[in-house]
């Protein structure tokens, strides 16, 4: 792979990752397009650590806050009012809802990460889910605008989107675009549905990248430039994604990734019953 290959499927990580398009799909299909075997887990581990950086650096502040709202809780705990300081602060309650909120992605990440694994050994199964997501984002768009923001949900809804977070452990079922889907749902509203989105992505994020930093092995060191390429490349892109679907949530629909969605799915699905 080299740094031309490593910019373009750095880009694609960091937008598919935070557009509702599945970036795991997008990868495959890439990879496929360049003539690059799968990338080896150094270089994701690169890619996972740009988007990572991207969405750390975007909420930096939401962040920081969850993080003294985290330790403030602890200490609730040993006075005995805990209760009243997750009713009370919003930050605490949102901090609670992505720790609680994550569970469901890390146990399916350790107890079917095989089989997770077998899925992306072909395009027919990501095109397939690539279909269902656009049908989960058009759907989305068209149930009544929920007004349900941090002070009307709970650890409830969190186990809820947490849930459907896991199940986009699939390739081509998007993680932002079912999270985003699933908040709509619930009866969110528009911007905390995506920022709630985005917010859990953080640990789901961290914890692929903690995974795979153990399976490094030597790789590193044969190709660090692509490397350090393809991680500015997700970074850059990942923060722009992330503005993109902020202000398209907000001020318009998610319609046109819907549309996408359906589009490269039957598209790659053609392509691979006639030219692979």
């Amino acid at each position: 792979m080299d740094v031309i290959q490593a910019i373009i499927i750095g880009i694609v990580q960091g937008l598919t990752e935070f557009l509702p398009i599945s970036s795991s799909a997008h990868l495959i299909f890439i990879q496929e397009l360049l003539g690059v075997k799968q990338a080896d887990l150094a270089f994701e581990v690169f890619l996972h650590f740009g988007t990572l950086i991207a969405v750390v650096g975007y909420f930096y502040k939401d962040i920081v806050k969850m993080i003294k709202a985290i330790f403030s809780s602890i200490v609730d705990i040993f006075r005995g009012k805990f209760k009243q300081g997750f009713k009370e602060d919003n930050f605490k309650k949102l901090a609670w809802m992505v720790i609680i909120g994550t569970i469901p992605v890390g146990l399916v990440g350790i107890l079917f990460n095989a089989q997770v694994k077998g899925m992306f050994q072909t395009v027919t199964i990501p095109a397939i889910f690539l279909l269902i997501t656009g049908i989960l984002l058009y759907t989305s768009q068209r149930i009544n605008v929920g007004n349900r923001n941090i002070e009307k949900t709970g650890i409830k809804e969190s186990i809820i989107v947490g849930i459907s977070q896991a199940l986009a452990i699939i390739p081509g079922l998007s993680r932002s675009g079912t999270t985003i889907a699933t908040g709509l749902y619930l009866g969110f509203d528009k911007e905390f549905a995506a920022r709630f989105s985005f917010l859990l992505a953080i640990p789901a994020i961290l914890g692929a990248t903690l995974v795979e930093l153990e399976d490094i092995g030597a790789g590193l060191d044969s190709n660090i430039t692509a490397y350090l390429f393809g991680f500015l490349a997700a970074l850059i892109s990942g923060y722009l994604a992330i503005s993109i679907v902020l202000k398209l949530i907000k001020e318009k629909s998610l319609d046109i990734f819907a549309y996408y969605c359906w589009i490269v799915g039957v598209a790659i699905l053609i392509y691979s019953l006639f030219f692979m």
